[in-house]
C-alpha cells in the first residue's frame, strides 16, 4: 500500500495506529518504534514446547529507556504503537536497514488480518553490542491487501498483547 492509501485509511478508521507521529507512515509503510519494554532470553534448561513449563523462567525482563542488546541474544521487544488491522489487510514486518546495517535481525514475521494489540518482535543481536532506545524507529511494517476479507480474523494466543507477551505453552 501506498503512503496515501495508508493515511486514508486511519483517517476513515480503518487501520488504528496510535500514537501516530508525523514521521511514521512512509512511502509504503508505517515504522513503528521501541517501547521501553525489553526481554532477552538466557540459556539454561529445555524449554518444551508441548509442555506446559514457565518461559518467564528463560527470560530476563526490563523496563528501560534504552537497552543494550548483547552480542548474538534474542531479545524480545515491544512496540510503543498500538496497531488494528482490518479484515482485508496482512502486515509484513522489517527491521529498519539502518538497523540490519549494524548487524541485527529480525526473524520473517507475519501480521495476520484482524490483529488487535502492539506488536512483540524478535530481534537477534549484532556480533558487537548495540544500544537501541525508546521512542526510536525500528520497525517498519508494510501493509498487503488481501484479495478479499478473510473469513476468519486472529483471534489466536496474542491478540490484544500490550506488553511483551512472552511464549505461551504448549505450542499447538
Amino acid at each position: 500500500m501506498s503512503d496515501a492509501d495508508i493515511r486514508g485509511l486511519i483517517e476513515a478508521g480503518e487501520l488504528v495506529i496510535d500514537p501516530l507521529s508525523p514521521d511514521t507512515v512512509r512511502e509504503n509503510g508505517v515504522d513503528l518504534r521501541f517501547s521501553k519494554r525489553f526481554c532477552v532470553m538466557r540459556g539454561g534448561g529445555v524449554l518444551d514446547t508441548r509442555g506446559s513449563g514457565e518461559p518467564r523462567s528463560f527470560y530476563d525482563c526490563v523496563e528501560a529507556e534504552d537497552y543494550v542488546i548483547p552480542p548474538g541474544a534474542r531479545v524480545l521487544a515491544v512496540t510503543e504503537e498500538w496497531v488494528e488491522l482490518p479484515p482485508y489487510l496482512v502486515g509484513l514486518v522489517n527491521l529498519r536497514s539502518s538497523f540490519a546495517r549494524l548487524g541485527l535481525y529480525v526473524p520473517p514475521t507475519v501480521v495476520d488480518a484482524g490483529f488487535k494489540g502492539r506488536l512483540v518482535i524478535e530481534l537477534v543481536g549484532s556480533t558487537v553490542p548495540v544500544r537501541v532506545y525508546s521512542g526510536q524507529r525500528f520497525l517498519h511494517l508494510i501493509l498487503l491487501t488481501t484479495t478479499s476479507e478473510v473469513r476468519k480474523t486472529y483471534q489466536g494466543r496474542y491478540q490484544g498483547q500490550r506488553d511483551v507477551q512472552l511464549p505461551i505453552l504448549p505450542i499447538e
